[in-house]
């Protein structure tokens, strides 16, 4: 089917086809029109065959663009010519305010050609959903009558006079002479008339009535300066609508209990009310006042006039515009040097670093931060935060070089520990505790290894074979155990967890993701989700809630002997500490994961400093992931960028010149390419991108893959139903899904087969389109076929964890568009993952032995 908009041309009296000025050529289309036109007619067909070429693409690109930009130009043209053109069912008129086909479609910003010039020029905007709304409509009337204005008077004078040669017969009885020339006055009455009309000024719409003489006399209205647009162009208040029955009701899907155990109660509206005011004083959006009240508690508006830089505890508050802020509110009072100002700027800094991965930072680090927010004495700011409670300081021994023994003195001693050198570190409350609690759990499990069960545990390793054998022989004598490899080594966890549900030990397996869930217990037999948790599968939010699992104890321990964590990498220091508490004294924990994936989006490395700390066995598959993916990812994983065969065309490398040659293609691939000769549908196909903005960040390509996919005016929160969207159930945990509608609850969304319910007031923060997205938020999940955008823009966001990350997203296919020349292969080879501050590995060398 021909994606080129249809044109319709009305040439009824009057309305002339006005052939384009000669010379005059079709405006070039923009880059971003012709991405978000998504390759139309000759486009589309001219880079259709990617795929099918194996990634040859070399003047594939040209031709695509030149094809899109040709039928936006073809389309413009004949706007411009007959004066409406229907794109996708909405009236336009260009040509009635003298304007070409070529200046819609640049108005329109090239999203589907003329679609967007329903609108008449003299409103002054047009419509961004594609229909022009009755504006347009009656826009379209008056261009009609503006052009056929001649013509039309022509018409209606021709009927006048046969009007009054009618009348002309009327009243006494002529006989025939005298009605022949009572005839022939009245036709000469009617010529002169006419020159006379002619010769004189005409006066355009004398023939219009109804809506089309109301729209005229506004135009003129509004180029007179007489009325403002708005005005002018109001429609009238529709009358009132009788309410219409309220609907039986059915029972309404809840929403997840994870969302519901990390939304926070709502501050009181007169507390919200106190704030409001305390923040349009100082000049701060009265948006932020809810945010505002809910994390200074009661009293909000008080506390934040005698410290206005508390305002910086909100997300997204920069320090200067909390100075600003603090400014408007105190005046001369407020100085560079003031102690608030400084607590403040330390406290930001801390949970900067926090959303960055670090769940501390080194002295010398934060005091040089702090000089660049203009603290004048940063040592002085960082000790009045430490005295006030808002952060904690820790003095860690620098670990000794590997296989070096205590030094001693001249006497024979060993060096006193405190000679040692060590490292300051400063942190907040929150993370310090979770990363001591976390040690304190896993020596916990470390060091209280029952003897009971012996048995039962001899008998799941002998249940088993290979791999899985050997890593339930660890398990059976060891507290903890870290298991590593990639996609292919899942089966090993998988049957060591049957095995001993087999032997009558309780064990359940918790995984980062639902789609992670799927995977594992298809490894099992299992086919739904139902059977998952027959078979001792879940996730670990869902664990954590008590949604998914075998329950707790009565003293609020998991009912657990054994408990595997896949997807390790994952957790971020407060999850890890969650877990790890809820295990009973002899349970066995498990932590399984590939090493060179991204890390955990909270703060922590938990698994690389496990790793590191070699405080447990450690147990590696040799399962390699199979097919040329497989081959290809595991090249990245040990920092080479191999050429794979794939004569399936498994892999597709698609080179691109810019951003706007990227979008193109991207959505030439998912909507065409992939589905016609891998057989693979674009919904079950996603986009993977190193970043959200940018001319080809996931918020541009998911606007132009939602107008081809599945258009739509998104006239809930921006969504459609159809939509693909991610959801942010909790920061750091992100769940692909669809969205089926909205009502009065808020946006109903489906996630991994279950149902969920985002209230509308979060449904802007949590929720986005999610055609395409980040590596981090594509980590846990994997899909029938994946395409990696890397434009030329998005060079240094590139790691080796990245890129290992994006690709082994791919089940079947993987396509890769190629705009960063030889930054793939050094970023592959050269760039690691950016280090954190943790202080996790200190912990458990003093409490629980290497191995």
């Amino acid at each position: 089917m021909s994606t080129e908009p249809e044109t319709t041309e009305k040439a009824g009296p009057g309305t002339p086809d006005t052939p384009e000025a000669p010379g005059e050529e079709a405006a070039p289309v923009p880059e971003g029109s012709r991405a978000g036109r998504t390759g139309a007619g000759g486009g589309e067909d001219a880079g259709a065959s990617d795929a099918e070429a194996g990634g040859s693409v070399g003047a594939g690109g040209a031709q695509g663009e030149t094809g899109s930009g040709d039928d936006g130009g073809e389309d413009a043209g004949t706007s411009g010519a007959g004066g409406e053109a229907d794109a996708n069912g909405s009236a336009g008129a260009s040509g009635a305010e003298g304007s070409t086909g070529t200046d819609a479609v640049e108005d329109a910003g090239g999203d589907g050609g003329a679609e967007n010039t329903g609108t008449s020029r003299a409103e002054g905007n047009t419509s961004t959903d594609g229909s022009a709304g009755a504006a347009g409509d009656d826009a379209a009337g008056g261009a009609s009558a503006d052009e056929g204005e001649s013509g039309a008077d022509a018409g209606a004078g021709a009927d006048g006079g046969g009007a009054e040669g009618d009348g002309g017969g009327e009243g006494t009885q002529l006989s025939e002479a005298e009605a022949e020339l009572a005839a022939q006055r009245v036709e000469r009455e009617r010529i002169e008339r006419r020159k006379a009309e002619k010769r004189g000024p005409l006066e355009s719409g004398a023939k219009l009535s109804g809506k089309a003489a109301d729209l005229l006399a506004a135009v003129r209205a509004v180029e007179s300066g007489a009325k403002p647009t708005a005005t002018a162009f109001a429609e009238p208040a529709p009358a009132p609508r009788r309410p219409a029955p309220e609907p039986v009701r059915r029972p309404q899907p809840t929403p997840a209990p994870a969302l519901a155990s990390v939304v926070p109660g709502a501050p009181a509206p007169e507390t919200v009310d106190a704030v409001r005011r305390v923040l349009t004083e100082g000049g701060a959006p009265e948006a932020l006042a809810p945010r505002v009240a809910a994390a200074l508690g009661e009293g909000a508006d008080h506390a934040l006039r005698e410290d206005p830089w508390q305002l910086l505890r909100i997300a997204g508050v920069r320090p200067d515009q909390a100075d600003g802020f603090a400014r408007a509110l105190l005046g001369s009072g407020c100085r560079p040097e003031d102690e608030r100002r400084g607590r403040a700027v330390t406290v930001w800094l801390l949970e900067q670093a926090a959303l960055a991965g670090h769940t501390a930072l080194e002295l010398s680090t934060l005091t040089t931060a702090l000089g660049r927010q203009g603290v004048p004495d940063p040592d002085t700011a960082v000790q009045n935060a430490l005295a006030e409670g808002e952060a904690l300081a820790f003095q860690d021994a620098l670990e000794d070089p590997a296989g070096a023994a205590p030094r001693a003195t001249e006497d024979g001693t060993e060096e006193d520990d405190e000679e040692r050198p060590v490292r300051v570190l400063v942190g907040l409350e929150r993370w310090a505790l979770a990363e001591e609690s976390l040690a304190d759990g896993l020596a916990r499990l470390v060091n209280s290894l029952p003897t009971e069960a012996e048995e039962a545990w001899r008998a799941a390793a002998d249940a088993v074979s290979g791999g899985a054998a050997e890593l339930a022989r660890a398990v059976a004598g060891h507290g903890l155990v870290l298991h590593t490899g990639a996609e292919a080594a899942r089966a090993e966890p998988a049957a060591l967890l049957d095995a001993v549900r087999a032997a009558g030990l309780r064990a359940f397996a918790v995984c980062h993701t639902p789609d992670g869930r799927r995977r594992l217990a298809t490894l099992q037999g299992a086919s739904v989700d139902g059977e998952a948790a027959e078979r001792g599968v879940g996730t670990v939010a869902g664990l954590l809630v008590g949604a998914e699992g075998p329950g707790r104890d009565a003293d609020g321990a998991l009912a657990l002997d054994l408990l595997i964590v896949m997807d390790a990498p994952q957790l971020d220091v407060e999850s890890a500490a969650m877990l790890v508490e809820s295990l009973p004294d002899g349970a066995r924990l498990v932590l399984s994961g590939d090493p060179a994936a991204l890390w955990s989006a909270g703060p922590g490395r938990v698994f690389a400093d496990l790793l590191a700390a070699r405080a447990c066995p450690q147990i590696a598959s040799r399962m390699p992931d199979p097919g040329p993916i497989g081959e290809l990812v595991s090249g990245i994983g040990i920092g080479e960028l191999n050429q794979v065969h794939a004569p399936g065309k498994e892999i597709v490398i698609v080179p691109v010149r810019d951003a706007g040659e990227a979008v193109h293609r991207t959505v030439q691939l998912v909507a065409d390419s992939v589905p016609r000769a891998i057989g693979i549908p674009a919904d079950q196909t996603v986009v993977i991108t190193p970043g959200h903005g940018g001319a080809a960040g996931t918020r541009a390509l998911n606007a132009v893959l939602k107008e081809r996919l599945n258009p739509g005016p998104g006239r809930f929160g921006g969504f459609d139903p159809g939509d693909r969207i991610a959801y942010a159930a909790a920061p750091g945990r992100t769940v692909p899904g669809v969205v089926v509608k909205a009502d009065a609850d808020g946006l109903h969304l489906s996630c991994a087969g279950a149902p969920v319910v985002v209230p509308r007031e979060r449904v802007e923060g949590a929720v986005r389109h999610g055609w395409a997205l980040t590596a981090h938020q594509a980590v846990g999940t994997r899909w029938p076929a994946a395409v990696v955008v890397l434009p030329g823009d998005a060079a240094q966001a590139l790691s080796r964890p990245w890129v290992y990350t994006a690709f082994g997203r791919a089940e079947r296919h993987l396509s890769v568009i190629h705009g960063v020349e030889h930054a793939l292969p050094k970023a592959v080879a050269e760039t690691l993952a950016k280090p954190r501050t943790t202080r996790l590995q200190t912990l458990l060398r003093t409490q629980a032995p290497s191995e």
